[in-house]
């Protein structure tokens, strides 16, 4: 028997290669609207999308707001005019075709799978993304259920959206309940707060700060160790 009976695991850059994904979609919307795509470009992008998100995950900012503003702030900053919600759609398009995953997530996935855990897809994305890119991607038959903030109206850390996620599988005994994710400001607090085990995937060895998950993975192995132990 797994030590965890329900494993709740994020999307990006736990399971998925988001950094691959964005940059390939980025390249695409940005070269459509002629603009260069450079490593000042991208970095650029990244300074004005990544607090965007960590302001959402803070509940300062709606995800509404965060698609469009991100754009609206990148064509400012590179002296276009194009409009910034059509950029948007068409970068969360071409992201929705990016199912790049990390290496060994698959196997993650179906050897978690086959030990008799339920695997749940767990994330603050957009959901018309996250939707496709699970959809055509290997790890869609190991997933029971998938619960995007978008549709939720809440997302992590906030306790509404893990009561959400409880609610919808039928989760009474918190302690068989176990969050796996790479961010500690969503993930990991939003995981302890609702009070389950949290697991931080960690590869790059980051400190933790004043956050204390449950346990610290730097590998699959790891992580799969922890669950399955």
């Amino acid at each position: 028997m797994p030590h965890y009976d329900i494993v709740l695991l994020d999307a990006d850059n736990t399971l998925f290669d988001f950094d691959a994904a964005e940059g390939a979609a980025l390249r695409r919307a940005l070269g459509e609207r002629g603009y260069p795509f450079t490593p000042e470009t991208e970095a650029l992008y990244l300074s004005i999308n990544r607090p965007l998100w960590a302001a959402f995950d803070r509940g300062e900012v709606t995800q509404d707001f965060l698609v469009v503003e991100r754009f609206r702030l990148l064509v400012e900053r590179l002296g276009g005019d194009h409009d910034p919600a059509a950029f948007n759609r068409d970068y969360l398009t071409y992201l929705g075709q990016g199912n790049q995953l990390l290496p060994g997530a698959e196997e993650l996935c179906r050897e978690l799978r086959g030990a008799g855990c339920l695997l749940a897809l767990a994330t603050n994305g957009v959901a018309r993304v996250q939707r496709a890119r699970l959809e055509s991607s290997p790890l869609k038959p190991y997933f029971s259920a998938i619960f995007i903030s978008q549709e939720l109206g809440a997302q992590k850390p906030q306790q509404a959206f893990f009561q959400a996620v409880f609610d919808a599988l039928d989760i009474r005994d918190r302690h068989q309940c176990v969050m796996v994710g790479d961010t500690l400001g969503s993930d990991i607090l939003g995981g302890l707060a609702a009070g389950i085990d949290t697991i931080w995937y960690n590869p790059r060895g980051l400190s933790s700060g004043d956050i204390h998950p449950t346990y610290t993975a730097s590998s699959f192995q790891e992580v799969r160790r922890f669950i399955l132990s």
